[in-house]
């Protein structure tokens, strides 16, 4: 019991530090809020700007969450879903380290739509898929629960941590992205991101491979 609790802890933990590290990377919108708020030459501007980039990345969390916490329902199958998940978000790893391209229609969204930018940002890099080996660990079923009365039970509960998930994640990201861009926007500039811009691209098609592996790894091993 104790182990199970503090296997659910740390998943949660990896919820939260995945959404930090969704926040400083800057392919994940810091830098427009920036530049909105140095445009519009209102410090309101900034919270503004955050808030668009949260809302747009929690609905592609809940977009990707949503289906699987439906599908696990399916308790019998539910190591299954778990590996093809796990693989699923490893492929879309190594799919970025092969294209270092950034998708032509970020590029083409315009800037003031903010949260439609976060969202497809976070669709185009696999942000709700690292997420979801993640999300399948914490819902995991024990054997001796797996009967249709839990099975109903479960399918109904994770509906609700899917969104408790999106929500940690998007809020973790929203605070350490919003830290940065307050920093720059007061005392650094925009001169300072064109100067140090961090392109963390093959961090980020590294850590998916990563997550990926976790997720197969812990849904052999039972956890």
């Amino acid at each position: 019991m104790l182990e199970d609790m503090t296997s659910v802890t740390a998943l949660w933990g990896a919820v939260i530090l995945s959404g930090i590290y969704h926040g400083i990377n800057p392919g994940m919108g810091w830098p427009l809020a920036v530049s909105a708020a140095l445009m519009e030459r209102r410090h309101k501007a900034l919270p503004r700007a955050l808030a668009m980039l949260a809302a747009g990345h929690f609905v592609a969390m809940i977009a990707i969450l949503l289906p699987f916490s439906l599908m696990i329902f399916l308790v019998r199958w539910s190591v299954e879903i778990r590996i093809g998940a796990g693989l699923l978000v490893i492929a879309m790893g190594i799919y970025l380290l092969i294209n270092r391209r950034h998708p032509k229609i970020l590029a083409r969204v315009h800037p003031a739509r903010l949260a439609l930018w976060s969202f497809l940002a976070a669709m185009a890099h696999g942000a709700g898929l690292m997420l979801v080996p993640i999300f399948l660990g914490i819902c995991a079923v024990p054997p001796e629960d797996a009967g249709h009365v839990a099975a109903g039970t479960l399918m109904s509960g994770n509906v609700g941590t899917a969104f408790a998930v999106a929500a940690a994640h998007t809020l973790a990201m929203t605070l350490s992205g919003g830290l940065i861009a307050a920093a720059v926007h007061a005392w650094l500039g925009l001169k300072f991101i064109s100067k140090t811009w961090l392109n963390l691209d093959l961090v980020w098609a590294i850590s998916l491979i990563a997550v990926g592996a976790f997720g197969v790894f812990s849904a052999y091993s039972g956890h």
